[in-house]
């Protein structure tokens, strides 16, 4: 007994150091799991727009339309006007923008969403882990500065919302106004993003 009690003892403590010199790494783990459609689907679906296949095409919209739509009526108001004038254009290029402004619309309904739930540490995390997939899937074809400027204030964003340790260890409380900074910065990075182009 006295054994298993030691052993219990140093595994605590062991998370505990965890919890204060990895928090960051844990929390981007923690939401790595789960089907996001727009990520899941994007690289089959460009890669059949620039081979032609169009037919293919449709059939993969179709699995993330629902996605879509949700952005185009709560988040990303036209949304689903690009994503149509790329399709009826076969446009492969003007595709590849729909998905950038799509995932600029996740980014900013995870935050906000993060922001509407800052007191619910896990629930929180969650979501700005969810937002910081989306940066990392349209990184590439953002500006340098842009890119960078993201990055930062996603990471900031994540270090606002505390940590509630363990037992109590470790605890760090949140921040809202630092989290409101940060996201303030998230939404000045993607605001080019989030702008209709002229699909006339």
């Amino acid at each position: 007994m006295k054994n298993l009690l030691n052993t219990l003892s140093i595994a605590v403590f062991s998370c505990v150091l965890a919890l204060g010199s990895a928090g960051s790494a844990c929390a981007y783990s923690y939401a790595e799991a789960g089907n996001e459609p727009l990520i899941d689907n994007r690289g089959n679906l460009l890669n059949a727009a620039v081979n032609g296949d169009w037919d293919t095409v449709g059939v993969l919209y179709d699995k993330i339309k629902a996605e879509i739509d949700y952005l185009d009526r709560n988040d990303s108001p036209g949304l689903r006007k690009v994503f149509s004038h790329a399709l009826q254009t076969h446009g492969a290029d003007a595709l590849n923008h729909a998905f950038m402004r799509a995932y600029a619309g996740e980014i900013q309904r995870r935050i906000n969403a993060a922001a509407d739930n800052i007191a619910a540490y896990q629930t929180a995390k969650v979501l700005v882990v969810k937002a910081r997939r989306f940066y990392q899937e349209l990184a590439g074809d953002l500006d340098p500065r842009a890119r960078v400027a993201l990055e930062d204030a996603l990471r900031r964003a994540l270090d606002a919302l505390g940590n509630p340790g363990l037992f109590g260890y470790g605890r760090k409380p949140h921040d809202t106004n630092a989290f409101n900074q940060a996201r303030d910065d998230i939404f000045l990075a993607i605001g080019g993003l989030l702008m209709t182009p002229n699909t006339k």
